[in-house]
Parts: C-alpha cells; structure tokens; sequence
C-alpha cells in the first residue's frame, strides 16, 4: 500500500484510531477556513469591517495551507508506526 491511499490507515486498531482523528483534524480545519471566508464574505458588506474581514481571509488561508501539511504529517506518522514494508518498495522503485 503506497501513501494517501483511503484504506492506509485501518490495518491496526491503533494505525485506525490514528487515522481517525487526523481526518478529525483535517474536518475541523476545513470547516474552520470555510467559515472564516464566509464570515470574511459577509464582513465585506459593511465598509467598516473591511480589515477584520481582510483577516479572516488571511486566516482561513492559512487553514487552507494547514490541509495539505496535516495529510503529509498523517501519512509519516502512520509510516513510523511500522508500515516500512510499504515505503521501502517505495523508494526502491
């Protein structure tokens, strides 16, 4: 099994509760950035809040770059747990 496959994380009932809460993590980030732009969207109409919303833009981007980072961060952490098989015929090709 290679990285970012769907079924990477249920091979042990602990490799499963980790990758249980890193898309927890991961839906909660997403949630939180999608709600930032809407509130930043909303906060657009009125002209005095146009740098509070200008932050919560900046915010959920941020969020936003947090996604990829938390995935990447998922797939080394369940490799640590002992998956070496799977990234050793990786690297050998």
């Amino acid at each position: 099994m290679s990285f970012f496959e769907r079924d990477r994380g249920i091979r042990t009932p602990g490799q499963r509760k980790l990758y249980a809460l890193y898309e927890l993590a991961y839906t909660l980030i997403d949630v939180s950035a999608a709600l930032l732009f809407l509130i930043g969207s909303i906060m657009f109409f009125d002209k005095s809040l146009e740098n509070p919303a200008i932050w919560c833009f900046v915010i959920g981007s941020v969020f936003f770059a947090f996604k990829p980072i938390l995935r990447i961060v998922r797939e080394l952490h369940l490799a640590s747990e002992g998956d070496y098989d799977d990234l050793a015929r990786r690297f050998r090709g």
